[in-house]
């Protein structure tokens, strides 16, 4: 798990050398173990493999790279006086797994025709490793980067389908001059890139695309519309003018010095499979569920370093450490509670020490946890908002404390993600598109619910006049996530239709959300988090079973008219699984969201942190809302009448993100 950075050059102009390293140092958190920069001259060619290149370490690590010149000395100097290098690869290491200098990035195969910066884990590489040694490959590192390269030299881009895990790369092949950035299917890891009149630049964040000093920092006025719409981003337009997030399961081809810089964008994964009724039918579907997820598990626990989990009282997290555990004697567990002195109403519930410290009782492990208390969001806030350069859904600060918790103790943590959105956890959002009669209907109901901080109707109160003009554009960003549903199945009634079109619509926006906001949050405290949930078999699995196995279909229709749906009839499949694993008092409880009680603390002691960021002049002066609809939003909340908790979190988020990244220069921000 790394952070990786690139700058191609797509004319005539070279490089600017210094660059990639700035760019590097500003997420030097996701990986303090190591770095290194790479740059390339093409041949004029392209044929012979010919060109220039030169490999440096950084000083900061010289002493584990004594085989390499150091970046700035003296040779750095003479070489770049000589040369016009016209791609530049750049690496932060976090060293997981080969924690030998022959891990260094980045790295080139055996002819130096291939170099790589890559950040993430492949799980299968052993597998994939012995069968390029049958092959007559030989290896000179343990790491499952030099397995991306061979393979990369023995198939081209249809390696990627071989790989079973979560990446994000950038790979050069010197006898092409061709540049290729590749994302994981599901999209666990981020990669961000820009296209400049001279230049493609690419990074794991969007803030070391703005240190490079290449492209500046802007607001980008459709992507607030959106953002202030779902709290998220539907298409791949950042929060910055012209920084977009590469798609899960695709690649963008970039040709050194063509004059090009139109985007050269393909998916590679081919999608999900279709629901199959007749696995409702088969009486031990549940057994193939326990054995796959089990395997997960299993393989995620590959590393040279030691292995956590993360370990709310939910079924997800307890299932990964019941498996864990086999594997791991006294595995390292880490939860967060909350402190709930003066917290009234429906989040007196939302502490669940009590049940995590059961389950770490009950499955043996060596258990750790923090409380946050109610003034710990605004003493974090500013740290936390530098490192969320994407914000996405929901709040983060619980997972920034339970993060910095873990990786004072493991590099390596498990996390539960993926498991609701597979297997149909969410049974209270998809009652508002189960009346509908067409998917065209269903759209619209779903469209107009998920305004998750203000309704349709009092979003152009919210937003200033000048945004609403940009309110189509979201609703096509919408229409694009569906556009790529599975279609109507008739082998499916029609309720299970509606059920999966939700289940997809929420694993490819809700969930990429949720990843964004992990990588961030965990990466901040240079800890690697593993998701076996999304795993390529269990994923390929939970998308053939029909819905009618994972929701009470019957309870759920007739629950939606209603205003109160029963969490219970969600993940019900998943549920009989686990019980291999889990108690059934674990299997058979409601669903419980991991949120902090901040209804009531923004309410409380954070309410002068929030009026002081938030009706700040400066803040006010900015022109992206309705300063009269913001200031009766943050009354409403304060007086208890409205619930307004992911609005004021994503107001606070959007005012540091211009903070840190508009109105300063990113290098001049201290990271510590």
């Amino acid at each position: 798990m790394c952070g990786i950075a690139g700058i191609i050059s797509l004319g005539q102009r070279p490089v600017p050398a210094g660059a990639v390293k700035t760019m590097c140092d500003i997420i030097a958190h996701r990986g303090p173990d190591d770095a290194g920069y790479a740059f390339f001259r093409p041949s004029d060619t392209h044929r012979d493999g010919g060109g220039r290149w030169a490999e440096f370490a950084d000083q900061e690590f010289i002493h584990t790279n004594e085989h390499l010149p150091p970046f700035e000395g003296q040779y750095y100097r003479d070489e770049l006086a000589t040369n016009d290098f016209m791609l530049a690869f750049g690496h932060r290491r976090l060293s997981i797994i080969d924690l030998t200098h022959k891990g260094h990035q980045p790295m080139a195969n055996s002819d130096r025709r291939m170099w790589i910066t890559y950040n993430g884990e492949i799980y299968n590489f052993p597998q994939l490793r012995d069968e390029l040694i049958s092959k007559g490959h030989v290896f000179r590192t343990r790491t499952d980067t030099e397995i991306i390269l061979q393979l990369w030299e023995r198939h081209g881009e249809q390696c990627l389908d071989m790989l079973d895990g979560m990446f994000a790369f950038g790979i050069y092949d010197h006898s092409t001059g061709v540049v290729t950035l590749a994302r994981d299917s599901f999209g666990v890891k981020p990669l961000y890139y820009t296209f400049t009149k001279d230049f493609c630049i690419f990074a794991s964040e969007s803030k070391a695309i703005l240190a490079s000093g290449l492209h500046k920092g802007q607001i980008d006025p459709a992507a607030v519309t959106e953002y202030f719409t779902f709290q998220n981003l539907f298409g791949y337009q950042t929060l910055l003018s012209g920084i977009k997030i590469l798609p899960p399961g695709h690649l963008l081809r970039i040709q050194v010095g063509s004059g090009n810089n139109r985007e050269q964008l393909r998916r590679y994964h081919n999608g999900f499979p279709t629901a199959e009724a007749g696995l409702a039918k088969m009486e031990n579907i549940h057994e193939q569920v326990a054995e796959t997820f089990g395997d997960a598990v299993k393989k995620q626990l590959i590393s040279d370093v030691e292995v956590g989990s993360y370990l709310s009282g939910g079924m997800d997290s307890g299932s990964i450490v019941s498996v864990a555990g086999r594997h791991v004697p006294r595995l390292l567990t880490f939860t967060c509670g909350f402190d709930m002195t003066n917290v009234n109403g429906i989040e007196q519930g939302f502490d669940e020490r009590r049940q995590a410290e059961q389950l770490s009782f009950l499955l043996q492990t060596e258990h750790y946890d923090t409380v946050l208390h109610a003034g710990d969001m605004p003493a974090a806030m500013e740290k936390i908002s530098w490192h969320m350069d994407d914000p996405r859904v929901g709040m983060c600060h619980q997972n920034w404390y339970v993060a910095k918790l873990a990786s004072k103790f493991v590099k390596v943590c498990l996390d539960g993600a993926g498991g609701d959105e597979l297997f149909g956890g969410y049974p209270w959002r998809y009652r508002h598109g189960l009346n509908t009669e067409t998917f065209a209907d269903f759209d619209e109901a779903y469209f107009r619910y998920w305004h998750r901080l203000a309704s349709p109707d009092q979003m152009p109160e919210l937003l200033s006049g000048d945004l609403n003009k940009y309110t189509p554009s979201v609703r096509d960003n919408f229409g694009a996530i569906l556009a790529d549903a599975p279609q109507y199945d008739h082998s499916l009634d029609k309720t299970e239709n509606m059920l999966q079109r939700a289940m997809f619509f929420e694993f490819k926006t809700f969930l990429h959300g949720y990843l964004v906001t992990m990588d961030r949050i965990s990466m901040a405290h240079s800890l690697e988090a593993r998701v076996p949930f999304l795993d390529n078999d269990l994923v390929k699995l939970a998308w053939r079973l029909p819905p009618s196995l994972k929701i009470q279909c019957s309870a759920l229709l007739g629950e939606a008219k209603g205003k109160h749906i029963n969490s219970t009839s969600g993940k019900m499949v998943l549920r009989k699984a686990m019980e291999r694993y889990l108690p059934k008092e674990f299997t058979r409880q409601h669903k419980q969201g991991f949120s902090p009680p901040d209804e009531n603390w923004f309410r409380g002691p954070s309410m002068e942190y929030i009026k002081e960021i938030l009706l700040d002049q400066n803040t006010m002066d900015r022109p992206w809302f309705n300063c009269k609809t913001i200031e009766n939003n943050l009354n409403d909340h304060f007086v208890g009448k409205q619930n307004h908790r992911l609005l004021i979190w994503s107001l606070l988020s959007f005012e540091w993100l211009q903070r840190h990244l508009i109105d300063q220069s990113v290098c001049q921000r201290n990271t510590e």
